[in-house]
């Protein structure tokens, strides 16, 4: 208790504090990144072999979020825990494995220090609240599912379904906002893209999104409700649509090559969870001038 007192009558240094839980949290996150889409594919793998009635591989150990240990793609090298601290090792290494001199990619301590930040910012926002540890678990959902979209266009339910789930749970005691606008919010956050999907494809006849989108957005209307759903579209479209083109035009892409939707959607989301009320009074002021 008086550590709680303490860090609520001095932000900095809960804000300190949890800057260094986000770049411990990041180290993870890179993990996760990793490692869940491959875990996914071997569960595919090993359930279709079982539906043909094929052998299965023989098993060379565990494969999850804590097992094997750590090591360089390159050599193998185990990676040790002092060559695992955030920031400080890829700093250290100069940013290379310490056995074979391979480079290390610069995404894992970006991955860290983005953490880290977004955890200072919520701490600093929110203060030591129910608020901030609701936003700082799924802040790093976000961050952790955004990057795996971007590698794999792929959103895993098993981490989005479990914070829709808790964005309800949490709105049941009016958190964020009533339990029946977080209700709404979610129906209308899945309905809504879902009918787009459909409409464009009927179209089209291609899908135009996954579907993993409807459900983050309807996760992002379980927890602002429905009235967050306008303005993260709307961010989201714009956004997505001036860094799509920008993308493509560096790649030397197609128009038609596809582009993961779900991280515009996150971050729109974001923003619209923590600054949707004064970005909606703003325009709304702007409107009437």
């Amino acid at each position: 208790m008086l550590i709680l007192d303490f860090l609520a009558s001095h932000v900095l240094a809960f804000v300190f504090l949890m800057l260094i839980v986000g770049l411990l949290v990041g180290s993870f996150l890179n993990v996760l990144i990793h490692r869940l889409p491959r875990m996914m594919q071997r569960d595919w793998q090993q359930q279709a072999r079982e539906i043909l009635h094929l052998p299965q591989p023989e098993s060379s150990g565990p494969y999850n979020l804590f097992l094997p240990n750590s090591s360089c793609p390159h050599c193998n090298h185990e990676i040790r825990p002092w060559e695992n601290i955030p920031l400080v090792s890829w700093l250290l290494l100069r940013g290379r494995c310490s056995a074979c001199k391979a480079p290390i990619s610069r995404r894992y301590p970006l991955i860290e220090l983005a953490s880290g930040l977004l955890a200072a910012f919520i701490a600093w926002h929110f203060g030591l609240s129910w608020q901030a540890a609701a936003m700082l678990l799924l802040t790093w959902g976000l961050l952790a599912m955004s990057m795996i979209d971007v590698d794999h266009q792929l959103l895993p339910d098993s981490l989005v379904l479990p914070l829709l789930w808790l964005g309800l749970i949490l709105n049941a005691f009016s958190l964020f906002t009533t339990l029946e606008q977080a209700l709404w919010g979610a129906v209308f956050g899945y309905l809504s893209l879902w009918s787009v999907y459909w409409a464009f494809k009927l179209l089209t006849g291609k899908e135009g999104m996954g579907h993993g989108d409807f459900k983050l957005l309807a996760l992002f209307g379980a927890w602002g409700g429905w009235p967050v759903l306008p303005l993260t579209i709307l961010l989201s479209s714009v956004v997505g649509a001036v860094l799509g083109i920008i993308i493509l035009r560096l790649r030397g892409a197609e128009s038609s090559t596809p582009l993961p939707f779900g991280p515009y959607l996150a971050v729109a989301g974001w923003i619209a969870l923590i600054w949707g009320d004064q970005i909606t009074a703003s325009y709304l002021q702007f409107v009437r001038f």
